[in-house]
């Protein structure tokens, strides 16, 4: 997919609540608002992304795996797993042994520019039954993506039934298709060159209503475009006249950049600020409102195509995901699902290449999980936490509290701030995302009557750091993902402020106590 698209990213750019920088000196200010509320985070605001693909091993998401289910719930008790992608384009429903796939009738079918899958891969009744027990042993909900790129009406329909069926609670909605707005780009090629909106919606707007017809209580969200806010727009209001109530989310994808072999595709250029997706975020949030919907980013991460080594699977991606997550929170959107899984799984979806696996070390460490995965492992090998997921873990804490206003100095440093009124006292996460200059704060508490706070810190050995992560002092355990906070600072006020340091490329959780 063209550069061009993927810069036209749908999300919420870093440091949404800062007020600018005031020189390369002096100590930075931070003022916290308790009084004006922002938006509430849902308490299933976390979430992962996967290859649907994935299910083609039907013992991954199974009950029996207890390393993969501990990761899922020591980041949240109530998480989303979005299963789509670009395998879901390809993936067909075996419903039965002898049961036969479609044949592939695209244009890029065999062709090298082509980063679609090349082949089709079955989803079984039996991979569908062992994900309802992972996701109860979870807690977790599910978003089943369906095939609209090369699927019918009447196929979707039979696997829509089954799912619903299957997974009960656990099924939060349907989507149909994943990127759809890049379906006509040459590189893509679902659809001919001509293909637009109206002839999505209506082709859209089938595929449901044959779903509904079999199963009439099921739920849907769309348009889960790659980069197009238009489309979210128009489907907010179009699709919700055609679907009524059956309609309850609006999705859509976020890339902070790529593909991995681009030179300015850097830990530097990753950490910069920057407001693109802010301003596209002021078109969404009142389309959705205006059609009663949430808005969910249901898959993304640091860089398209499964990631780049040296950045997405480093301490840099734990900073950059804590920071977008949060910068999503203040500006309503209702959830992240940071895209992942196996390396294999990946290639498979981007018709068998891993385009930043450069080296045999990198092609290892992809076999275990793409670079920008939160998690790495295998049934055999156990299951890692990866440094995104203590970014993760740090955003999670945010969850079921409402964000408040603060205005945020950081005095030359490149850094973000988020506040949110939580359940105990006022939360705050300071992420400093300078490689060289740390965060001298001052917090001006707003005359709060606060005792003090609890400080816990998010830190590596380096932002390129692969391994050495901590949160709180502690690491989550291989397999077992055991996690003991070690580490907590008591921050006295001091006449109606708080002075707090975060060192360089490091970040700060800090619990007020009332």
């Amino acid at each position: 997919m063209s550069e061009l698209n993927r810069r036209m990213i749908l999300g919420v750019g870093a440091a949404a609540l800062s007020v600018g920088a005031f020189g390369a000196e002096g100590t930075a200010r931070l003022r916290l608002h308790p009084d004006k509320p922002l938006f509430r985070v849902p308490l299933d605001y976390c979430g992962f992304s996967v290859e649907k693909a994935q299910l083609v091993d039907p013992t991954y998401y199974h009950p029996k795996n207890a390393g993969l289910i501990a990761l899922h719930r020591r980041l949240s008790p109530h998480g989303v797993l979005r299963l789509g992608g670009n395998s879901s384009e390809f993936c067909w429903w075996k419903a039965r042994p002898d049961a036969s796939p479609p044949s592939i009738k695209v244009p890029g079918h065999g062709r090298a520019d082509n980063w679609m899958p090349q082949r089709f891969v079955p989803t079984t009744p039996e991979a569908v039954d062992n994900l309802r027990g992972f996701l109860d042993a979870c807690g977790w909900t599910c978003i089943w993506g369906l095939d609209f790129g090369t699927g019918s009406p009447q196929r979707d329909a039979e696997e829509a039934a089954y799912v619903a069926k299957a997974l009960g609670p656990r099924l939060k909605y349907f989507q149909i298709g994943n990127e759809p707005d890049l379906y006509r780009e040459p590189n893509n090629l679902l659809r001919p060159a001509g293909w637009d909106f109206p002839d999505y919606l209506n082709e859209w707007v089938e595929i449901a209503d044959a779903i509904s017809a079999k199963v009439p209580e099921a739920k849907f969200g769309g348009p889960d475009v790659a980069a197009t806010a238009g489309w979210v727009v128009r489907f907010a209001h179009d699709a919700k006249a055609r679907l009524g109530k059956r309609l309850v989310a609006l999705s859509g994808h976020y890339y902070a950049s790529g593909p991995p072999d681009a030179p300015h595709v850097t830990i530097e250029n990753l950490l910069k600020s920057a407001d693109t997706g802010a301003r596209q975020m002021t078109q969404l949030l009142p389309a959705a409102r205006a059609a009663g919907l949430s808005y969910r980013m249901t898959e993304g991460n640091s860089c398209y195509r499964g990631g780049k080594p040296g950045m997405s699977n480093a301490f840099a991606s734990a900073l950059w995901g804590a920071d977008y997550m949060l910068d999503m929170a203040a500006h309503g959107c209702a959830g992240v699902n940071f895209h992942g899984g196996s390396g294999a799984q990946i290639a498979i979806s981007l018709g068998d290449k891993m385009p930043g696996a450069r080296s045999a070390e990198d092609r290892k460490a992809a076999s275990l999980g793409a670079f920008y995965s939160p998690f790495a492992g295998s049934l055999e090998a156990g299951f890692d936490a990866r440094p995104l997921f203590y970014g993760m873990m740090l955003a999670e804490r945010f969850a079921g509290s409402t964000m408040i206003a603060c205005d945020f100095r950081s005095a030359g440093v490149n850094a973000a701030a988020y506040a949110a009124k939580a359940k105990h006292g006022i939360l705050v996460a300071l992420i400093n995302k300078d490689a060289d200059r740390r965060l001298k704060l001052t917090i001006d508490i707003g005359g709060d009557k606060t005792r003090g706070a609890m400080l816990q810190r998010l830190t590596g050995p380096s932002l390129d750091a692969t391994a050495g992560v901590q949160f709180a002092g502690d690491s989550v355990a291989h397999q077992t993902a055991l996690f003991s906070p070690q580490d907590a600072e008591w921050v006295a006020p001091e006449g109606g402020t708080m002075r707090v340091t975060v060192p360089n490329a490091s970040a700060a959780l800090i619990a007020f106590q009332s």
